[in-house]
């Protein structure tokens, strides 16, 4: 239930940049509303789109379409079994991280028992279920690391394929 409400939260952000983008089909930054404005700023810090100054809104909208997009729950469920031993280890009980999430601020999370002593990472502890699974989508979407796996997303989409964990993994 945690994934498909976080994914409807994706959702929703999602219909509000598809309206932004049809609305204003040549968007200059001074055309919005306040609360457009508002929203428009809002996704970008939350997907990390730094907007460069020869950056366009209208190009900025299209880099939120391939970044503000649901994930399949079977991929989420099957990498919070992978990573938390179907929810056994410590970090899973402890601190609602399933999903293997690292945190790099002192004290933000757990050591790790095996952690090499020069590494300053820890496992992020989570106050929630909600707090850690919205994390983990926020993260797909947004980090360097998971590009491959937002460009077979949008393939998919443009091919009018349903996104699901099988599909994007034969993709990868």
């Amino acid at each position: 239930p945690e994934i498909r409400r976080q994914n409807s939260i994706v959702k929703k952000e999602r219909a509000m940049v598809r309206l932004l983008t049809q609305k204003y089909p040549q968007l200059e930054i001074q055309q919005l509303t306040a609360s457009e404005l508002e929203v428009f700023e809002y996704l970008t810090k939350k997907y990390q789109l730094n907007r460069l100054e020869n950056t366009s809104a209208k190009d900025t909208l299209a880099q939120l379409l391939v970044r503000v997009d649901t994930i399949p729950e079977k991929l989420i469920l099957v990498q919070a079994a992978n990573e938390s031993g179907w929810g056994t280890s410590r970090f899973a009980r402890q601190g609602y991280n399933f999903f293997g999430l690292w945190c790099f601020k002192q004290g933000c999370g757990f050591v790790p028992r095996q952690r090499d002593d020069e590494a300053q990472h820890e496992v992020a502890k989570f106050t929630d279920l909600s707090h850690a699974v919205m994390t983990y989508i926020r993260n797909l979407n947004r980090l360097a690391a998971y590009q491959e796996l937002r460009k077979i997303r949008l393939q998919l989409r443009k091919n009018e394929q349903t996104v699901t964990a099988k599909a994007l993994s034969k993709g990868l």
